[in-house]
């Protein structure tokens, strides 16, 4: 194992420091535990919009703090749920009379952990609501999960609910909002090769020089099937079919495409791949309004990408449009 790392116990606190030092100006970061906070929070009167996970996958959640997305995020150790007194501490540190939504991708360490740090919230008289978000299409149940994974569309997830708080929507409204989206938000991802994490020290599996594994997971769970190495054009067509087919799109939809690198596929390819969704996309009478392309939901230097599909209406063109400043994503009105 080569990493630019010292003690692999320490990854995880240590790149929180380096966070910190290169972006003073949209978030701070509280250590024990861990917990990378809106650099203003609490902002009184807003709704508070809190995620978290296990680390590895920069720049989801942490990168997302700040301006117009998250108000605190809570990364776990490399590939494990952070702990309920984390969620807890994030919560403390940002909720208010209004009240906070926390965002859950369904692993069940993170969905029971973010559900305790809730009713310890309820019971400090916080109004603190829940979504579990599901976009995985892969594979029903996974190795870490009950039903469907979270993926690429939580960093949708984030910056739409993230606007809507901005705005000052209420929480019921912020909460709908979040279910919406949900609901109309698919995924798929491949990998070319195997992440390790830094305290194992080797490949999370082993997947074969000329092999693919198609409907991979953020861990390096399994996906639907292993296939052989196939051209981009067929690739990225098997993509693009089982996510449309399963919402299901239709012609004349509106969508956000999201093409995403698992962290070690460079941007060369991820363009290449993009272009070519977009024409298939096209080709069925799927219009594309919106576009995000880049590293930002990875698993360490895992080699391959996913593609994320939005169904697009007035009122989530608004709030992707809608300023965002963090360290990840930023753009003006």
């Amino acid at each position: 194992m080569k990493k630019i790392i010292n003690d692999p116990a320490d990854v995880v606190t240590e790149s929180l420091r380096g966070l910190a030092a290169a972006h003073a100006d949209v978030l701070r970061v509280q250590e024990d535990p861990n917990v990378v906070v809106r650099a203003d929070a609490p902002v009184a009167g807003k709704v508070a919009v809190i995620s978290g996970g296990g680390s590895g996958h920069e720049p989801l959640h942490g990168g997302f703090v700040g301006v117009g997305m998250l108000d605190a995020a809570v990364p776990g150790a490399v590939f494990t749920s952070p702990t309920p007194d984390a969620v807890q501490a994030a919560i403390q540190a940002t909720t208010g009379e209004a009240g906070a939504l926390l965002i859950v991708k369904n692993y069940t360490g993170d969905v029971l952990n973010f559900e305790t740090a809730g009713e310890l919230a309820a019971a400090e008289d916080l109004d603190v609501r829940s979504v579990v978000i599901d976009d995985d299409v892969a594979v029903a149940d996974s190795t870490y999960t009950a039903g469907r994974r979270g993926v690429g569309g939580t960093v949708l997830l984030e910056k739409l609910t993230g606007a809507a708080a901005e705005r000052g929507d209420s929480l019921d409204a912020v909460e709908a909002l979040a279910r919406k989206v949900i609901g109309q938000v698919r995924s798929i991802g491949v990998a070319l090769t195997a992440p390790t994490v830094p305290h194992v020290g080797e490949p999370s599996f082993d997947l074969g020089a000329d092999e693919i594994e198609f409907g991979i997971g953020i861990h390096g769970e399994p996906g639907r099937e292993r296939i052989k190495a196939e051209p981009a054009d067929e690739l990225v067509a098997r993509m693009v079919g089982a996510i449309v087919e399963d919402l299901p799109f239709e012609r004349g939809d509106r969508v956000l495409l999201f093409t995403n690198s698992m962290g070690g596929t460079p941007l060369v390819e991820l363009y290449l791949a993009h272009g070519i969704a977009e024409r298939l996309l096209a080709d069925r009478g799927i219009m594309v309004e919106r576009r995000l392309v880049g590293p930002y939901i990875t698993s360490l230097e895992m080699q391959g990408m996913s593609l994320t599909l939005l169904r697009l209406d007035d009122e989530l063109t608004e709030l992707w449009d809608a300023p965002v400043n963090t360290a990840a994503l930023r753009w003006k009105a």
